[in-house]
Parts: structure tokens; C-alpha cells; sequence
């Protein structure tokens, strides 16, 4: 009787879970790209040329609940280099009144930045390591992957909105908090969404808060975006500026340019800029082949112990998507 009584239990947990399984809908996706890199610049350690890879995988598991609620687990790897690893992990629960997301990701202005790198794919450039210029307008807000609590507003019109709090649970470390918005709207026959975002951190030797603003504008095949950022702590006080324009063209190519600068108010002289082109053309669905060809200069500031470095950037990257 015990071991019919086992076995009896043992079946109906199985057929519960097979049937909670059902009930999940399973997503899988994933891409990964390759790039031959060459730099030309005025430090020869920086020069050359190299092969990189970049690839991600996600895996999205959602379900409706009995009550109506919108349940959602995704889980994201990331190889870098070659070294594959659990990059984020999240749950989301999700109704009338907005989203909930719990878990080890991104910080909520994320979802509502808009910068120059969005329309195409920029290459930093070999800056000095110890430099403390941005290489774009919003990289001042990246607060890296840690486990917070989110809450997104549901939709209302044309607006999106959202925050996030990392608490990092010791005294003197750095707690974050984060939040943002988006505005859509049509105007002239443009599609236009204005954002707006900005993150605080705050720990035992000072206080960090960054913002960044942006605009885009879609008109049929033409898109621009241009965004403006700051960063304020101690000892840095940076001014960040970026643009970029497309052009979608009906053989499956897009052309685009790019500007950015960024200057460190804190470091009288301290600047980084950079301008480049890219051509993207679509071989097939889901391939794609990116040419990149970009110029850059920093200048160091009389606070700084790097040296000055300005060169030339090229890259021919294949990037596919599943």
C-alpha cells in the first residue's frame, strides 16, 4: 500500500508539472557575432589588428495565471571572449497596474535610453584606460547587472515610465536607484519619441548621479537620434553629446553616420571625440554584414595621467540572429 501510495503521488506530481509546462509558453532566442577589428593610432600598443566574438542567448518562459496575472521568468547567457556565463535572471509579474520585475539585471533606465549607438554600432575606440571621459551619452547611467527590484508603469497614451533600486545590503556600500520615461507621439507624419533618464548611486565616499536625455525621429527610410548626457562626482563633471542618422535603402543596405564628443568640466582640457560611417547590408533573414569605419581624438586634461591618443578605427562584422 505504501509503495502504491508513493508511486500514486509520485504520477500525480509529474502530470501536475507536465501540466504546468503546458501551460507555459517557451521562448528561445539567440545571436551571435564575429568582427575583424584594425586600429591605427598614435600609440603603437593600441594598433593592429584582431579578431573578436559576441554572442547571447535568452530564454523566456511566460504564463497567465488564474486571476488573470501575467507571469514571467527570462534567463540570459553571454559569451564574451569565448567564457559563457549566466548574464541575467528575472521575474516579472505583470496586470492593470503596471510591471513588477525581481532579479539580477539591468537597472531600469535602460529601457528608456535612446543614444547614438542605437542606430548604429560604434566603436569605442582605444581610449586610456584611466581615462575618465564617456565614449557615449548614456554610459555614464550603466550601473551593471545586479539583483533589484523594478516597477514599470502600464502604458498610458504615448508614455512609458519606470524605476529600480539595488540595495547592495552593507553599510558603506553603494546602493542605486534608477528610473526613466518615454513619450511617442506623431507629428508632421514623424514618428517621434522623446526619453529621458537618470540614475543615482550612493555610497560611504560620495555620490554619483548621471542623466541622459534623448529624441528620435523615424520618417519613412530616415531615422535620427540625438541625445545628450551628464555625469557628476567627485572630481569629474562630464558633458556628453551624440547624433546619428540612417537610411534604409530598398536593396536590403542601410547607410549611417555618427557623432559624438565628451568633455570633463572637472579636468580643464580633458575631451574625447569621435565621428565615423557604417554601411549594413541584410544577406539573408536573420544575416547580417556590417562595415564600420570611424575617427577619433581624446586630449588629456591637466588632471590627467594619461596620454593624448587620436586614430582611426575599421571593422567588418557578421552578426546573426535566431
Amino acid at each position: 500500500m505504501r509503495k502504491l501510495l508513493l508511486g500514486t503521488t509520485a504520477l500525480a506530481a509529474a502530470a501536475t508539472l507536465t501540466a504546468n509546462a503546458a501551460l507555459a509558453d517557451v521562448s528561445i532566442a539567440g545571436m551571435i557575432e564575429w568582427s575583424y577589428n584594425s586600429r591605427s593610432s598614435n600609440i603603437a600598443a593600441s594598433d593592429g589588428t584582431t579578431f573578436t566574438q559576441d554572442s547571447d542567448m535568452q530564454i523566456s518562459f511566460s504564463n497567465k495565471t488564474d486571476n488573470g496575472l501575467d507571469l514571467g521568468m527570462t534567463v540570459d547567457f553571454d559569451t564574451d571572449g569565448g567564457a559563457f556565463a549566466n548574464d541575467e535572471t528575472s521575474l516579472s509579474i505583470g496586470g492593470g497596474f503596471g510591471k513588477i520585475v525581481l532579479g539580477y539585471n539591468d537597472a531600469a533606465a535602460d529601457a528608456f535610453i535612446q543614444d547614438e549607438s542605437d542606430l548604429i554600432q560604434e566603436d569605442e575606440g582605444p581610449v586610456q584606460a584611466t581615462a575618465t571621459v564617456s565614449t557615449s551619452s548614456s554610459m555614464a547611467l550603466a550601473q551593471g547587472d545586479n539583483n533589484k527590484i523594478a516597477y514599470f508603469l502600464p502604458a498610458m497614451g504615448g508614455l512609458t515610465a519606470g524605476v529600480s533600486h539595488y540595495d547592495s545590503g552593507a553599510a558603506g556600500a553603494s546602493d542605486a536607484t534608477s528610473m526613466g520615461a518615454k513619450y511617442s507621439l506623431e507629428a508632421g507624419g514623424a514618428a517621434i519619441t522623446l526619453s529621458y533618464a537618470t540614475s543615482t548611486t550612493d555610497n560611504a565616499t560620495q555620490d554619483i548621479d548621471s542623466s541622459t536625455m534623448g529624441m528620435k525621429i523615424v520618417s519613412g527610410d530616415i531615422s535620427m537620434i540625438i541625445s545628450q548626457g551628464t555625469y557628476e562626482a567627485s572630481g569629474e563633471d562630464y558633458d556628453n553629446m551624440g547624433a546619428s542618422i540612417s537610411y534604409k535603402m530598398a536593396n536590403g543596405m542601410t547607410i549611417g553616420a555618427y557623432t559624438f564628443n565628451s568633455e570633463d568640466d572637472a579636468d580643464t582640457g580633458e575631451e574625447y571625440s569621435r565621428s565615423g560611417a557604417e554601411v549594413q547590408y541584410t544577406i539573408a533573414s536573420g544575416l547580417t554584414a556590417v562595415i564600420n569605419v570611424d575617427d577619433y581624438d581624446y586630449k588629456t586634461g591637466t588632471n590627467s595621467t594619461t596620454v593624448a591618443d587620436s586614430g582611426t578605427n575599421s571593422s567588418l562584422t557578421i552578426k546573426a540572429s535566431f
